[in-house]
């Protein structure tokens, strides 16, 4: 019964992650279209909702409920030796790092920026330049690859390391593509301003 309770804690923790990170990735595409700074700063405040409300209780959801079956029904430290198990360890750990110390990061000081630009009724410079870093941009594009990797880890249960090493190429082909490609898609403020 544990184990159940567990299992649909970690199912509910992957959904809400996944949510979470599906409305960041809208909001932050919406707000590369945008040149009002007023929609501008409502698309940045979506993606502090969906962050906050979303991917970090989910997250937290998933730390508790993996590390509780790890411990107590995959033997510990034993999980590593499970390749398919390591593997969804290797990458939570990860994102979960990458995504607390550079994506998150990075849409609090957008967030920021976007306030003191409403404060001078204009978009920044500063502003400009945030919005225009790639490192970020790169790691928020590799996100939605990655919990599509661990969760096909968890579903499909390989035996081998074949699927996490593909896996992660093709998340990191995919990141840089999209970092590439997105902003010449939706280069920044394409849309024109409401009059």
């Amino acid at each position: 019964m544990t184990y159940n309770l567990l299992k649909f804690a970690h199912i509910l923790g992957a959904i809400l992650m996944g949510a979470g990170l599906v409305g960041v990735w809208m909001a932050d595409l919406r707000s590369r279209q945008l040149r009002d700074l007023s929609r501008f700063a409502e698309a940045v405040r979506n993606i502090a909702v969906f962050y906050d409300g979303l991917v970090v209780p989910g997250a937290l959801l998933l730390l508790a409920s993996g590390s509780w079956m790890i411990g107590g029904f995959y033997g510990g430290w034993a999980f590593l030796d499970i390749p398919w198990l390591t593997g969804m360890v290797v990458l939570f750990v990860a994102e979960f790092i990458e995504g607390n110390t550079v994506t998150r990061l990075y849409f609090m000081k957008l967030r920021r920026l976007t306030h003191q630009a409403l404060a001078e009724g204009r978009f920044t410079r500063e502003l400009e330049a945030e919005r225009g870093k790639l490192v970020p941009s790169f790691t928020h594009f590799l996100d939605l690859p990655m919990l599509t990797l661990i969760i096909a880890l968890g579903a499909l249960k390989p035996d081998s390391w074949s699927l996490f090493l593909a896996g992660s190429a093709i998340a990191i082909v995919v990141a840089s593509l999209l970092t590439y490609c997105i902003p010449r898609l939706y280069p920044w403020g394409a849309e024109e301003p409401s009059g």
